[in-house]
């Protein structure tokens, strides 16, 4: 299994400013010093990457999206109430949750700020989305939930949905001529008719071959069941 990580390195004080706190002034103290921080230093950086390494909640939620984003993105573990505990600080604005395997309805999932104001809502049970454009939610290891109608069900028995993606927008699938159902392929409107319905997309938008020019193209077809 491919892991992503990225790591933020402690910063580490310098010879200069250890010989001055200490009164120390000798050129050759300074140049030991900083040898002795600098190995140090690599020490526990070794140390502190290796133990977010093993970490399988920083693991599971950064197989949730594309590499593209989550080798660069926030992890945090989300609590039910919305509160977020940061276990790697990342470079861009796309924030990845680990999830809760045991419990339904808590998939890893990687969000971008749209996307995580939308969830947001929904955790915190207001009326409706307060997001004021689509956002993007990414959930690749695929998911659990009760309902494919009513964001609030917390009884019915778990419906299994495959890895897939979402855009957060109230889609009208009569419409747009879009399903209400849940599929293993294609996409569909989920919560159809409610302020929380969005656009449910299976499978990973990386998938497939890439075009390169001159490629020929294999067309291929199914059976429809009669």
């Amino acid at each position: 299994m491919t892991t992503r990580r990225t790591f933020i390195a402690a910063t580490i004080a310098t010879a200069a400013s250890l010989a001055s706190s200490s009164g120390q002034t000798s050129g050759a103290l300074a140049g030991g010093a900083a040898e002795s921080e600098h190995k140090l230093g690599k020490t526990e950086r070794g140390k502190h990457m290796q133990d977010q390494a093993e970490d399988p909640r920083i693991t599971r939620a950064r197989l949730s999206g594309p590499e593209q984003v989550t080798k660069n993105a926030t992890v945090a573990e989300l609590g039910p109430n919305g509160v977020m505990k940061v276990l790697v600080q990342g470079s861009n604005e796309w924030v990845c949750v680990p999830g809760d395997e045991n419990r339904i309805g808590s998939p890893p999932m990687c969000m971008n700020p749209l996307g995580m104001q939308w969830m947001m809502d929904a955790m915190q049970g207001k009326p409706k989305p307060t997001n004021a454009a689509p956002g993007m939610i990414y959930m690749l290891c695929g998911a659990t939930q009760r309902s494919n109608t009513d964001a609030r069900d917390t009884t019915s028995p778990a419906i299994p949905i495959g890895p897939h993606w979402m855009i957060t927008w109230p889609f009208d699938a009569q419409a747009n001529g879009l399903p209400t159902t849940v599929r293993d392929r294609g996409a569909w409107v989920m919560f159809s008719g409610t302020p929380y319905s969005y656009l449910h997309v299976c499978g990973s938008p990386w998938e497939g071959n890439e075009y390169h020019v001159g490629d020929k193209a294999v067309w291929t077809m199914d059976y429809a069941r009669p």
